[in-house]
């Protein structure tokens, strides 16, 4: 299975609402390195707003964080090499990536947690090379391995935004006795409908600008009723919920008012969980906060072992992250799927390459 061409298609974002094909050698892997063949890589809304929309910088960062490598942080694929020191991973591995390889050493590298390295790291698809090609050059540490009963699609959709609802729900304990309200019904609020249904929410009301997604999430069996956001959010997504307040609240808008829309609908006691990102928070706090005993989570993608028991449970669960899939591209495609995902009416975008 060891590539014989010595070139690849891949992607890049220049920043201008374009996404670009370009001609790259394939890359041989190094000590404690494999090789992937592509076959799925989903598109990120982060990826939207912070690299496609225009490069953006971060605090204590020099220089925008994407270097104009190739694109996309949710890959998934085939072993097809690798090299010397690799122990665990073996050609011919059904695997998803999990998409920054942190220094290994720090603690939160060593609970799993490279997504807040604090030492040398590189994101995929951000400083480094991403899923956006044909083959992608990975660390041994990144592979989570793909059960045979899940698609590559799947996997894709695991290695970001399914493992960020999974921990977001995780955090706020969400369990057979809750009702819960999804604000921002994009793909990972979808990822947080169906989760959140898995793990026992025995009601589920989402909150969204976009008719179409409502519609699209309920006919998938994710929610059971959809409000359309507007000045009587709340009022609304209280009386699909039979009149009662949720336990659960959890926001993918990473807007002030859907924000706002979830703290609100959420009752005494109750938990919200903070996952979507950009923005602010702006709440009262005595009658919104204290006075209900209000707890506020906030995380951000989740650990390398999580993500491996998510993949695990989707099994267990017989469930396909795939299905919010609505739109699939060929990589010579990709300017047109970026830009279909750009116009927020779909559900997950993926690049894909052979079938599964």
């Amino acid at each position: 299975m060891t590539p014989t061409a010595q070139t690849m298609k891949g992607a890049t974002l220049p920043g201008n609402r374009e996404a670009t094909l370009g001609s790259y050698s394939v890359p041989e892997p190094g000590y404690g390195q494999v090789l992937l063949r592509m076959r799925a890589s989903g598109i990120c809304g982060s990826d939207l707003s912070y690299i496609w929309a225009g490069h953006k910088t971060f605090e204590g960062m020099d220089g925008p964080a994407y270097k104009g490598v190739i694109a996309g942080h949710e890959p998934a694929g085939v072993i097809v090499a690798v090299g010397d020191g690799v122990t665990r991973a073996e050609v011919g591995d059904r695997v998803l990536l999990y998409h920054i390889a942190g220094c290994g050493q720090c603690s939160n590298c060593r609970a799993g947690y490279d997504i807040s390295c604090h030492g040398p790291h590189a994101a995929y698809g951000w400083q480094r090379d991403g899923g956006h090609g044909e083959f992608i050059l990975a660390e041994e540490r990144s592979v989570i391995p793909l059960p045979a009963e899940l698609s590559f699609e799947d996997g894709a959709l695991i290695s970001c935004g399914f493992g960020t609802a999974y921990e977001g729900l995780l955090r706020a304990g969400v369990n057979g006795a809750d009702t819960l309200l999804v604000t921002g019904m994009g793909p990972v609020g979808m990822a947080v409908a169906m989760l959140g249904r898995a793990l026992g929410a025995r009601r589920v009301v989402g909150v969204d600008l976009t008719p179409s997604r409502l519609e699209f999430a309920k006919g998938l069996g994710l929610l059971d009723e959809g409000v359309i956001a507007s000045d009587t959010a709340v009022e609304q997504s209280i009386e699909a919920n039979r009149g009662e307040h949720f336990s659960v609240s959890i926001d993918c808008s990473g807007s002030r008012a859907g924000r706002s829309v979830a703290l609100r609908s959420t009752g005494e006691w109750g938990r919200v969980g903070l996952l979507g990102e950009g923005g602010d928070l702006l709440t009262d706090v005595s009658d919104t906060l204290l006075h209900r005993h209000m707890t506020i989570t906030a995380s951000w993608v989740t650990s390398l072992a999580r993500m491996e028991k998510l993949a695990e449970d989707l099994v267990g669960w017989n469930l396909h992250p795939h299905d919010i899939v609505t739109h699939r591209f060929s990589l010579e495609e990709i300017d047109v799927a970026y830009k279909a995902a750009a116009a927020g009416e779909t559900g997950k975008v993926c690049i894909v390459n052979g079938g599964d």
